[in-house]
């Protein structure tokens, strides 16, 4: 069993098939302080590669998905990924983890056990197991946080019958709440989704607006969004327990490139551009698939309409002329949020003669 995996139990049950009186087993791994607890409908920020923001930019504490126009490597705005979306798919790179555990216990205990791995698939709410298990408390922004680790890491659950020691003794508490009257996460989060601590509305959550949403985006949050396309990373990238955590920068989640174009600070013309068909063969493998086509080219919409572009700067004509297209488009959402930037930016519809000389938009049957 590699050094690098910690495991931990909390008593659990389940009533599927025979798995009765079963247990959690849940782990975190050193090998991933920067990646991060997932929550497909609350927690924002889940981050899994390179270095911590605020090591290599010390004003980047607060401002960390705040992109600069003038990026290295083109001209134009660009976008946020959250961070543990730029490489691959977690649920496989930790699932393989997973399932190379199960084999591990099985060598090493010869009696019949059974054993189900998960990585945010299964009907448990691991944040709040793992807190029995005694690997963290419970932050204002709802996410676990570890005492030397932060809150930038992946759990992983082990349902199994094997009788394994509590990582917690009968006299034993889970880890004491050491946030204090930090207020940081609910101060620096744009949308006022920490409601209050410990509390968040997922509804309003930068996370949940841009995956999970499959409709149009509530007029009076896209503003607040700013330049994010894909999930957020505010409320851990302001924690003052993620600024002391380790660092790791693991292959499987560096920013993935598809031509030209990178998954950190994506191009915003090139998301706007994506077909449906190009939109596959780009994610395909990604966590960012799980937007879909829809949900991505939508939110480069509003990204754009809050870029702060300017009639004059480098490709505004081609954007404005994109969005006039998408305005124009048989997709509701799509054409409301386009017409929505395009008025942001002060972008008149192109002419007659422009429309029909740019490449046609197709809408994906549904």
């Amino acid at each position: 069993m590699s050094a690098q995996t910690t495991m931990l139990r909390a008593s659990s049950s389940t009533r599927e098939g025979d798995w009765r009186r079963a247990s959690c087993r849940y782990f975190i791994s050193p090998a991933w302080p920067r990646a991060s607890q997932s929550s497909r409908c609350a927690s924002s920020g889940k981050s899994a590669a390179g270095a911590t923001p605020h090591k290599s930019n010390p004003s980047a504490r607060a401002r960390s998905t705040e992109v600069p126009q003038d990026f290295p490597g083109g001209t134009g705005p660009r976008g946020w990924i959250s961070r543990y979306a730029w490489g691959g798919e977690y649920h496989k790179v930790v699932g393989d983890k997973l399932d190379a555990l199960v084999e591990a216990l099985h060598r090493e205990f010869p009696e019949p056990f059974a054993a189900r791995a998960y990585v945010d698939t299964g009907p448990v709410v691991e944040r709040v197991a793992a807190r029995h298990a005694g690997l963290g408390w419970l932050g204002k922004n709802t996410c676990l946080i570890h005492e030397e680790l932060g809150s930038c890491f992946f759990l992983g659950v082990i349902v199994t019958t094997l009788d394994l020691a509590a990582s917690l003794g009968p006299a034993e508490a889970p880890p004491p709440d050491l946030c204090g009257n930090c207020r940081l996460c609910i101060e620096a989060c744009p949308t006022a989704a920490i409601v209050e601590p410990y509390v968040l509305d997922a509804r309003r959550c930068i996370a949940y607006l841009t995956i999970e949403l499959r409709g149009a985006i509530p007029e009076e949050l896209r503003a607040p969004i700013g330049r994010h396309v894909f999930g957020c990373d505010i409320c851990q990238d302001v924690c003052p327990w993620n600024h002391r955590a380790p660092a790791t920068a693991p292959a499987e989640f560096e920013p993935r490139r598809h031509g030209a174009n990178s998954l950190f600070a994506p191009d915003l013309e090139w998301l706007l551009s994506l077909t449906e068909e190009e939109f596959r063969k780009a994610f395909r493998g990604s966590p960012v698939k799980r937007a879909k086509w829809r949900g991505l080219v939508r939110n480069a919409c509003v990204a754009l309409g809050n870029s702060g572009l300017q009639p004059g700067a480098p490709r505004y004509k081609e954007i404005c002329e994109r969005l006039s297209q998408l305005g124009a488009a048989e997709d509701d959402v799509l054409a409301e949020h386009a017409r929505w930037a395009l008025e942001r930016l002060g972008g008149a519809p192109p002419v007659v003669d422009s429309l029909v000389a740019a490449p046609p938009f197709v809408t994906p049957a549904k």
